[in-house]
């Protein structure tokens, strides 16, 4: 009685592992930059945070007839400035407006506020708060 075997041979073992190989090394390069990518659109996310943050205080400035001072938001004291923006600062209203930033430490002096990610945050990936216009700009080439 003859008894055939089936399976793999090992030539046939270590050719596949080789294209495996050679796949993963070919995608791998891909994979690396995500990081970069991930805190990039995680500025431009905290971007629009602000840009909405700022457009709500202006909202409920001008709807309750405030001339500056504070106001509220969601219970929330936020300070403005005479426009009715947020003031800036580390500790202004845009940072009490936002109500939560974590993973980003707010730094800057009135009327200006600079928000960098607290993991890999530098110079050129930030986003900056102007109090005075209500603006808000994005460096992020050093993400």
């Amino acid at each position: 009685m003859s008894k055939q075997q089936s399976g793999f041979t090992l030539v046939e073992l270590v050719i596949v592992i080789v294209i495996l190989g050679l796949l993963a090394a070919t995608a791998l390069p891909r994979f690396i930059d995500v990081t970069h990518e991930a805190r990039r659109a995680s500025v431009f996310g905290l971007a629009g945070g602000l840009r909405s943050g700022a457009s709500l205080a202006k909202a409920q400035f001008m709807i309750s007839g405030s001339v500056g001072g504070n106001i509220s938001m969601d219970g929330t004291p936020v300070a403005v400035n005479a426009s009715g923006y947020p003031t800036g600062g580390a500790t202004g209203g845009i940072v009490s407006a936002m109500q939560g930033l974590d993973g980003y430490t707010p730094s800057g002096t009135d009327p200006t506020t600079v928000f960098e990610p607290t993991n890999g945050g530098n110079s050129t990936c930030r986003a900056t708060y102007n109090a005075d216009l209500g603006t808000v700009v994005v460096l992020s080439a050093g993400c």
